[in-house]
């Protein structure tokens, strides 16, 4: 390898970690070492007092508690028989704070050592994560220095292929244009690699479920789906369908209470109103049948008269909604093409969508969860077992 120290930002790790990890023996899955690791990283995070300011630090941390990892651990049945593929080269996205400590949990339970690049955006919640992770590294846990190196570089299609080129596994969380662009570097013959791209996904709310719950509570929900990310992430709900008699109050409850916290909470850049109204205009261009709902700028509601593949072609963040009303659960499958990533629903039988999704042979819905939930962590993404993709199956002929 032809790469330096100078190369990179180092957050965890340094060069000779990264020098090392192809020798590195790889790990059971679940072992014992790295299920206690990411337990007393969990204690750390909820015992740290920024860390519990921000509401995805403290989701991470629950989710890796010793009881949540062996709750998990108990899922693989077959895990006796599989270990780590070897070296993990993970490309974090530049929108999700937490997302690389998601990944590498992943991999690291697989039994991989882990090489992520993380975005070069300052992220507090990055800075907190790895802080945590050196204490540990330094002490109790020094044992495993060499699985772990977390760190930043500018973009570099040289050192990309040079971390690619030592790697066994490959995760790209990106758009679809880092995808292609980190694909241009070639992966050793055995290598596999592990794909997020851009993705969409929507909400359907029963208009009768809706005005027989807590409002508020719905409000924060969906707020946590949306506005917390921009809408940036692919989990975040676009579009949302209304079934079911009462569709007109619902929607006049469901967006003033959901305004109401906008407002309170959420800092709007004049650039973002501007952009919205500009989607909207588009999209009205484009397509018969749409009309403006909202009231002001912090929600755009683009009313649409009926579903079609290219709709999320003109999708928007920052709060601008797809808004159709329908008659039949039906009506969503034009929607649901293999860019779609989570149906979130309230009042709407789960298994009555999953049940549609297989009738049709869709291409896309790889989550079905509760309204206010799309942002849980889960072992299984986009289609993914991700600890059991990223390790493999020492199988035994009897």
């Amino acid at each position: 390898m032809q790469i330096n120290s100078n190369d990179f930002t180092f957050l965890v790790g340094n060069l000779d970690t990264i020098l090392n990890m192809p020798d590195t023996p790889a790990l059971p899955m679940f072992s014992d070492e790295m299920v206690g690791f990411l337990s007393a990283l969990s204690r750390r995070l909820l015992n740290n007092r920024k860390a519990r300011e921000l509401v995805d630090v403290v989701s991470y941390a629950y989710w890796i508690r010793k009881s949540s990892l062996e709750q998990a651990k108990q899922k693989h049945l077959d895990r006796a028989n599989r270990m780590g593929r070897g070296v993990a080269f993970h490309v974090a996205p530049s929108n999700v704070p937490v997302n690389f400590a998601v990944s590498m949990t992943s991999s690291l339970l697989a039994g991989n050592c882990t090489i992520i690049r993380v975005s070069n955006k300052p992220f507090e919640q990055v800075a907190i994560i790895c802080d945590e992770m050196n204490y540990l590294l330094e002490s109790e846990f020094e044992n495993l220095k060499p699985y772990f190196c977390i760190v930043r570089y500018e973009h570099s299609e040289r050192i990309t292929a040079e971390l690619s080129s030592i790697c066994d596994l490959r995760i790209i969380w990106g758009g679809n244009r880092t995808i292609s662009e980190i694909r241009k570097a070639p992966l050793p013959p055995r290598a596999i690699e592990m794909a997020f791209a851009d993705r969409h996904s929507l909400a359907i709310i029963d208009s009768e479920a809706y005005l027989s719950s807590d409002a508020q509570e719905i409000a924060k929900g969906f707020y946590t789906d949306t506005y917390y990310t921009d809408q940036n992430a692919c989990s975040s709900p676009r579009l949302v369908v209304w079934l079911g008699d009462k569709i007109e109050e619902a929607k006049e409850r469901f967006w003033s209470e959901l305004d109401k916290l906008v407002k309170s909470d959420y800092d709007m850049q004049p650039i973002q109103s501007v952009d919205k109204f500009s989607a909207f205009c588009l999209l009205s261009m484009a397509k018969d049948g749409v009309k403006l709902e909202s009231k002001g700028n912090y929600i755009i509601r683009a009313e649409v008269d009926k579903l079609t593949s290219d709709l999320m072609d003109y999708k928007h963040s920052g709060g601008f909604f797809f808004e159709y009303s329908a008659k039949s659960i039906d009506e969503i499958v034009p929607v649901l093409t293999k860019q779609c990533q989570t149906i979130s629903v309230l009042g709407v039988d789960k298994e009555e969508v999953k049940k549609l999704v297989f009738k049709s042979g869709v291409r896309g819905v790889d989550r079905i969860v509760p309204l206010g939930q799309t942002m849980g962590l889960e072992f299984i993404w986009d289609g993914f077992d991700m600890v059991e993709t990223m390790s493999r199956y020492i199988y035994t002929f009897s």
